[in-house]
């Protein structure tokens, strides 16, 4: 038998919020809270809502940058991101002129320059390390697939895969997933650089740079296989942004491996990843050929060279025709014409005495 005297009320069991550690009462309101919880609390913002504040604070520390950023360096590239990379950059030899042509009439040499966009940083980077320069092509897996990338998009049937793949939000996707690869082989090449030359700083610099933009820094040889020599096209004299992005890369990547930049190598890759996804998106999206390094080069460069090097890009032999009816020439334009206005009266006037000997 139980006791006659008065029941004491039994509290609500203990409910667990979302988060797993924000816990609330069944029923306890505002007017409940104020009973076990001082003045500064009741106050704080989402109390009353039937939410704990310190809710928050384990979110965010569940969601940390550095394990975010060791989770991210994780992610195996193979196959999803490769197929990207693959994807870009073989898109990015069609748009060159006459490499639809060269397709048909020589398929060999269009699949070479196919291998060299795909795998041109790996060969560059065995030729520094003083390593096989096919040793990367017994990668069945991955020379089967730019195989394959190659042949449905020169040949796939109305241009069907071609298409689909240049459809701008597709694009974008693939284009970001493409620097994601990019970031990491820049950190690669500098770990095995590391690996055969600890302090050689120049060599591992050297190693990450054309890991990042060894397809570029190609193009004149990739330009002989397609019957093209334009050596005013060097990637050395007109440096497009992934170029210069992977040079500074390849430096923040030296300092971090030589214990200089006090950051995990993941919370690097991470944040350099989502800085060159912002940029290459942004200028994709947009059809830009500008480098958004242009603003600290226009800076820096006039201090410690005397010039500037934002005006070199190869955009500006499309933007020359406009410079004239925009009024925009500057002093060297003007210094530019006025030697070849000078030139032109000297060959006429050298002409006019040679007509007159001959009369």
């Amino acid at each position: 038998m139980e006791p006659d005297g008065p029941r004491t009320a039994v509290a609500p069991p203990l409910r667990l919020g979302r988060f797993g550690g924000g816990a609330w009462r069944a029923g306890a309101g505002p007017a409940a809270g104020e009973q076990s919880r001082g003045r500064g609390q009741r106050d704080a913002p989402g109390w009353g809502l039937g939410w704990d504040p310190a809710c928050a604070m384990e979110l965010l520390s569940a969601l940390s940058l550095g394990e975010l950023a060791l989770s991210f360096s994780r992610v195996p590239l193979f196959p999803v991101f490769d197929l990207s990379y693959f994807i870009v950059s073989i898109l990015y030899l069609k748009y060159e002129p006459g490499a639809v042509e060269l397709s048909r009439r020589h398929p060999m040499a269009s699949w070479l320059c196919a291998m060299l966009h795909c795998f041109g940083s790996y060969i560059l980077a065995d030729l520094l390390l003083g390593e096989p320069l096919i040793d990367y092509f017994s990668n069945n897996s991955s020379v089967l697939l730019a195989s394959a990338i190659w042949y449905l998009i020169f040949f796939c049937p109305l241009d069907l895969f071609y298409k689909c793949v240049c459809f701008l939000p597709v694009k974008l996707i693939f284009v970001a997933m493409k620097e994601v690869v990019r970031v990491r082989k820049i950190a690669v090449g500098i770990h095995h650089a590391h690996h055969h030359y600890h302090h050689g700083w120049f060599v591992m610099i050297a190693t990450g740079w054309v890991k990042g933009a060894g397809v570029a820094l190609m193009s004149s040889f990739e330009q002989l296989l397609r019957g093209v020599w334009k050596p005013e096209t060097n990637e050395i004299l007109h440096m497009s942004f992934p170029t210069k992005a992977s040079l500074y890369g390849a430096i923040l990547f030296t300092l971090q491996q030589t214990r200089w930049l006090p950051v995990s190598k993941a919370t690097l890759i991470f944040i350099f990843t989502m800085f060159m996804v912002s940029c290459k998106v942004f200028l994709t999206a947009t059809h830009s050929h500008s480098s958004p390094l242009d603003v600290l080069e226009g800076y820096i460069c006039p201090v410690l060279f005397g010039t500037t090097m934002g005006g070199d890009h190869h955009h500006d032999n499309h933007g020359g025709a406009h410079g004239g009816s925009h009024g925009g020439g500057g002093p060297s334009s003007l210094h530019s014409a006025m030697a070849a206005k000078s030139k032109e009266e000297l060959s006429e006037g050298s002409r006019k005495k040679k007509t007159k000997k001959a009369d």
